[in-house]
Formats: structure tokens, sequence, C-alpha cells
């Protein structure tokens, strides 16, 4: 049990600014072979989504605070993330595993306002899509 829990949060931060390879420890869990892939695939999807979430709601709520040191994005990062997303849209989302710009791609949907249901489908599709990928290069 605590390996999913373990997994969970390092997915979940991982889809933060924090840099944690949750590809990684997926990877890791499935060699091993001891535990369910169904599982593995599943708590790591949702801890990601879930902290995909959490960006997206930061943008939706308190872009206000964006100058704070708090905050978790730099403008750099989110001035590079809104050219993405002005370029490709909303189906820019389903990029929002990729390293570097798919964290302040999620905080951009917040902060445009972009529909929870869409950001949430294109997120979890690309997420989903990409432990999947995993999963296949090491089973």
């Amino acid at each position: 049990m605590t390996t999913y829990v373990f997994l969970f949060f390092t997915s979940f931060l991982a889809a933060t600014i924090f840099p944690f390879s949750s590809e990684l420890t997926l990877a890791a869990l499935l060699k091993i072979g001891i535990y369910s892939p169904l599982l593995i695939i599943g708590t790591a999807s949702l801890g990601n989504i879930l902290g995909s979430i959490f960006n997206w709601v930061l943008g939706f709520y308190l872009l206000k605070h964006i100058n704070k040191k708090w905050f978790p994005f730099k403008q750099n990062q989110i001035d590079k993330a809104s050219k993405i997303f002005s370029k490709y849209g909303v189906w820019s989302l389903l990029f929002a595993w990729v390293p570097v710009i798919g964290d302040p791609l999620t905080l951009i949907a917040g902060i445009l306002k972009v529909n929870f249901l869409h950001f949430l489908i294109l997120v979890a599709v690309g997420k989903i899509g990409r432990y999947l990928f995993v999963y296949l290069v090491f089973n």
C-alpha cells in the first residue's frame, strides 16, 4: 500500500513544478514485477492528473499572486506556455505531460478559464497515454 501512496504523491508532485520523475518511479515498479500494472498505471495517472488540476486551480483563482515568491511558476514559464497555448489552443493540453512546458500549460488553461471538462479530458488522455507508453516499453 505504501508503494502506491508513494507513487501517487510522486506523480502528483511531478505534475507541478517540483522536479520529480514519475516515469522513472513507474518504470522501476513495473520492472520489479510484483505490483499490478493496472494499479500502478492508474495510481500514477490519478496523481499526475490531480497535480495538473492543482495547476489549473492556481491559474483560475490565484493569478493575482503571480509576483509573490511562493507562487510556483515564473513569468518566463507562463510566457512560453502562453505562446504555445495561443498557437495550438486547447489541443496543446494533450502535451501537458511534456517536461518543462506541460506544467505551465495547465496553469495557462486555468488563467484562460478553459472549460474544466475539456481540460480534464485532454490532460487525462495525454497523461494516461504517456504512462501506457512507459508500460509498453518496460513490459
